[in-house]
């Protein structure tokens, strides 16, 4: 009896030590892949950046095209004045300005912007809701259905702001042709992110900025959700600080 009392404790101490090895293996095999799994998602973050900085436009190109509307997106007052430009060349019969601030007056820029003052009266708009770029389109959005604009637009922002612009564009006016016309600014050269850190670190945010306006864009539209909807405010947000 004693014996097979010690038998039985026997093949218990070794089932034991063998669910104790199974589940080791299984939690290192666990712990392995997850590691694998966080060094693939890295590297293809990276990778995905890489392509993000390389695809930046480095010249400032001419742009032919002509549409019914031309919409800058306020950050830098080149981007303003690269888009009154277009429209004086006749290529777009709007100009919206999204993204104003408040205390910025018609007349203040009707004396900067390169167009005649009957063209600023009858053509120029002034957006001052918006408060971020998922607003910028919310914005263009509306001004384009009050204004019957229902062809091309031609979209002016900064190079590097661009990829993100068209990505809440596209989501709130879907079908809507959008023609970037991106500006190459003389302080920021896209080049140098592999040298300057604070380029680096501008192209890094505006990266992470744009992967999470596809993220949410493509799950409004998963989710049968209002494209024009953005993460960072209301429709009936008070108007920004700045203009550029």
């Amino acid at each position: 009896m004693a014996r097979g009392s010690a038998g039985e404790r026997s093949a218990v101490t070794m089932e034991s030590h063998n669910s104790r090895s199974r589940e080791f293996r299984v939690g290192r095999m666990a712990a392995l892949s997850a590691v694998c799994l966080c060094g693939f998602a890295l590297s293809a973050l990276v990778a995905g950046f890489v392509s993000f900085a390389s695809s930046l436009e480095r010249v400032e190109t001419r742009l032919m095209a002509r549409a019914e509307g031309v919409v800058a997106l306020t950050g830098g007052s080149d981007r303003v004045l690269e888009a009154a430009e277009l429209l004086a060349r006749g290529q777009a019969r709007r100009l919206l300005i999204t993204g104003v601030n408040r205390a910025t007056l018609g007349a203040d820029l009707e004396k900067i912007l390169p167009v005649s003052k009957d063209l600023f009266s009858c053509c120029v708009d002034l957006g001052y809701r918006a408060l971020d770029t998922a607003g910028n389109a919310r914005e263009t959005r509306d001004w384009a259905r009050e204004r019957n604009i229902n062809g091309p637009l031609i979209v002016v922002t900064s190079n590097y702001h661009m990829p993100r612009a068209l990505a809440e564009l596209s989501a709130a006016m879907p079908g809507v042709t959008l023609y970037p016309f991106p500006v190459v600014s003389e302080h920021v050269n896209v080049d140098d992110w592999t040298r300057d850190k604070s380029v680096l670190k501008l192209l890094v945010r505006e990266y992470l900025k744009y992967l999470r306006a596809l993220a949410r864009t493509n799950w409004e539209r998963f989710a049968g959700a209002d494209a024009g909807v953005g993460d960072e405010e209301s429709s009936a947000a008070p108007p920004r600080g700045r203009w550029s």
